[in-house]
């Protein structure tokens, strides 16, 4: 059908918002060129620590299919589908669940935490719930406020290592790539919102997907942002029948490539082996007693032992000058011939010009006076002899990475393995893998997101750079509570349904990611085995949680909507809660975050603030008044950010509409 017929059929549509759907669906997925797969619907959330009541939907654990809740008695529920058919169920069979487009409302509630560092950092977050919804409400509080984001989601390799609306998608499912191209879709489209204009985003994939992964980041991020298609060899099967495989795909797209430009952001890193190199210079120059030829011979001794493990370009510095520096001797020929270059250098000595290059000399007349008077031309002990540039190792200890490498994958598991104590997870990315690439990417104060968290990798390797070079780098990590499908139809078998305590402690996040974090950062192992010293660290675990809506009307879940309050205000410090329902506000000098209740006591809270050593970034004013809530914000200074929250949370914190 051509789009001037279907312009036709369209104007006779009489329902205008229909109308208007039709178009945009029509030009959505009529494309000269791009990926184009079936979008499925979105997905559902199952809310298991909800209670079921009559008029809630709620999900059939037999088939998965939702319902409508006509009638409970006793330990019965009677059920009707989406059109009217009527079945009855055992209660215990049933959960509550939320489609798209049923509005909920976000909450977070603690679940633990550990705090060993700097209570002036900010604290990594690790949330447990539905990543599309921990999107969504860090769309309010973290809009196009991350550096940096890193995702490693499933690989989609048929082997029931993900689930779509609550099933395990198997290989055999002939809509496998679509429902994982909408599951995906969906969420970078969230995550893209979250980046600052320099920010990152990082997507680890495998074979499967790879291909199809590209045009959607290209559709979403647009061609002109992606940066890199990183290849991580990362193991090989030698009985393979064409090649060993074993690669991991890294691709790396910017929200806006061109600020990274105008930013002049460069990736680099140190050269493979250069503290080596330098720990056996002052080695040698400490030995040689300021002899300069006696230093280079221990120096060359010295690298020999570690020819191995260092970059080609880094041992080619091999020689120690009078000031126990390592350096080589370098041309100082134009690669080009240019006449502009040809000129006269007078050896220091004898006066006479030295040998000069057939093509002219690197450098102009004045760079060359310049290096000569800072002492980076090496002479020959006449004019016969042509000079050479001193470069220096230390001036040259970077470089841009290669997009290619290889590093044993091994590593990672046995790793994860030694820091719970036995095996829990299948195949966990490496953190020093992460650690190198956060390293390049991400300033030393990033705020680094990862919505697929999994085993928790990304919080163990920003933990750990921070401790290596003192950074205050923020890791937000969000998993899920899920199992394996063995574990689940196992745990099912055995009477155990979801949101039952023996069911959920084998989850992901109760069983392996958090208690990897706690480990990492205090030492010690659940089962109270020692693990290390620990590292220097502020982490808070939290649950996504959906709130009653008449709860959130009549103004009762403060509680649950405080830590968004503290997220959006820098998660330094404690999360601040209402001590009594009379409380005008509430500080807390450690806190980032400060909240008034009543507007017209502002002028005392910001007297408070502005007299008393305290954290606050941010005051968020609770009024259903929004020119009470501008008035108020008046009385605090230009350094603190005030925000009104308007209406009694409804409109900031609602989550899974069908237009958002």
């Amino acid at each position: 059908m051509s789009k001037s017929m279907f312009e036709v059929y369209l104007n006779e549509v009489t329902d205008e918002g229909l109308r208007a759907r039709l178009k945009a669906e029509f030009e959505r997925t009529t494309k000269k060129f791009g990926l184009v797969f079936e979008r499925h619907s979105p997905e559902g959330i199952r809310m298991p620590q909800a209670q079921v009541r009559r008029g809630r939907t709620v999900i059939r654990e037999a088939d998965g299919t939702f319902h409508k809740v006509r009638a409970i008695s006793g330990d019965a529920v009677t059920l009707a589908d989406e059109h009217g058919n009527v079945t009855e169920e055992k209660l215990k069979n049933v959960t509550v669940a939320r489609q798209f487009g049923e509005v909920v409302f976000p909450g977070l509630k603690a679940v633990g935490s550990v705090r060993s560092g700097n209570p002036e950092d900010p604290a990594h977050v690790v949330i447990n719930g539905e990543n599309f919804h921990a999107l969504e409400m860090l769309g309010y509080t973290h809009r196009e406020s991350v550096d940096l984001i890193y995702i490693d989601p499933p690989y989609n390799t048929g082997n029931k290592t993900w689930q779509y609306n609550d099933h395990y998608v198997a290989e055999q499912d002939s809509f496998r790539h679509s429902k994982w191209l909408s599951f995906m879709e969906r969420r970078l489209t969230l995550a893209k919102k979250l980046l600052k204009p320099t920010g990152v985003i990082i997507v680890a994939i495998g074979d499967e997907e790879h291909h199809r992964l590209r045009m959607l980041m290209d559709q979403v991020f647009g061609d002109n942002n992606f940066l890199a298609n990183i290849i991580w060899q990362g193991s090989g099967k030698n009985d393979a029948r064409y090649t060993a495989g074993g690669i991991d795909y890294m691709l790396a797209y910017s929200r806006s490539e061109s600020a990274l430009t105008e930013a002049d952001t460069r990736w680099m890193e140190c050269k493979t082996g250069i503290e080596l190199s330098e720990e056996a210079a002052a080695a040698a120059w400490a030995q040689a007693n300021g002899d300069t030829r006696l230093a280079t011979s221990l120096f060359r001794s010295g690298l020999r032992k570690y020819k191995g493990q260092l970059e080609p370009a880094v041992f080619r510095y091999d020689q120690i000058d009078e000031n126990g520096l390592a350096y080589r001797a370098d041309n100082l020929t134009s690669p080009n011939p240019r006449p502009t270059l040809r000129y006269d250098v007078s050896h220091p000595v004898s006066g006479a010009p030295v040998k000069a290059p057939a093509n002219g000399w690197r450098y102009s007349r004045e760079a060359m006076d310049k290096l000569i008077g800072e002492g980076k031309i090496l002479f020959g002990p006449d004019e016969k002899t042509a000079p050479s540039f001193k470069r220096y190792l230390r001036d040259h200890g970077f470089q841009v990475p290669y997009p290619v490498f290889t590093q044993a994958r091994m590593p990672g598991s046995k790793r994860l393995e030694t820091i719970l104590g036995n095996k829990r997870f299948p195949n966990p990315k490496d953190p020093e893998v992460l650690m190198r690439w956060f390293r390049m990417v991400a300033p030393k104060d990033a705020v680094i997101l990862d919505f697929f968290g999994g085993s928790g990798t990304t919080a163990e390797a920003v933990i750990r750079l921070n401790a290596e070079d003192q950074g205050t780098r923020q890791c937000i990590l969000v998993t899920n509570n899920e199992l394996a499908a063995k574990d689940d139809a196992l745990l099912r078998k055995a009477g155990h349904e979801p949101g039952s305590a023996e069911y959920e402690a084998q989850g992901v996040f109760h069983n392996v990611t958090k208690p990897r974090v706690e480990t990492v950062v205090t030492g010690v192992r659940q089962d109270g085995s020692n693990y290390s010293d620990g590292l220097p660290a502020n982490v808070e675990f939290l649950d996504l949680t959906y709130l009653e809506e008449s709860r959130v009307h009549a103004g009762l879940e403060y509680e649950r909507l405080a830590p968004l309050f503290w997220l959006k205000s820098g998660a330094v410090g404690p999360v601040v809660q209402r001590t009594t329902a009379t409380d005008a506000y509430e500080w807390n000098e450690e806190s980032s975050m400060a909240v008034l209740f009543t507007a017209g006591k502002a002028a005392e809270l910001a007297e408070l603030l502005a007299v008393k050593p305290n954290q606050v970034k941010h005051v968020f004013i609770i009024t259903d008044s929004p020119e009470q809530g501008d008035l108020a914000g008046e009385a605090f200074s230009d350094e603190i950010t005030v925000e009104p929250i308007y209406g009694s949370y409804l409109d900031a914190f609602q989550i899974n509409r069908s237009d958002s």
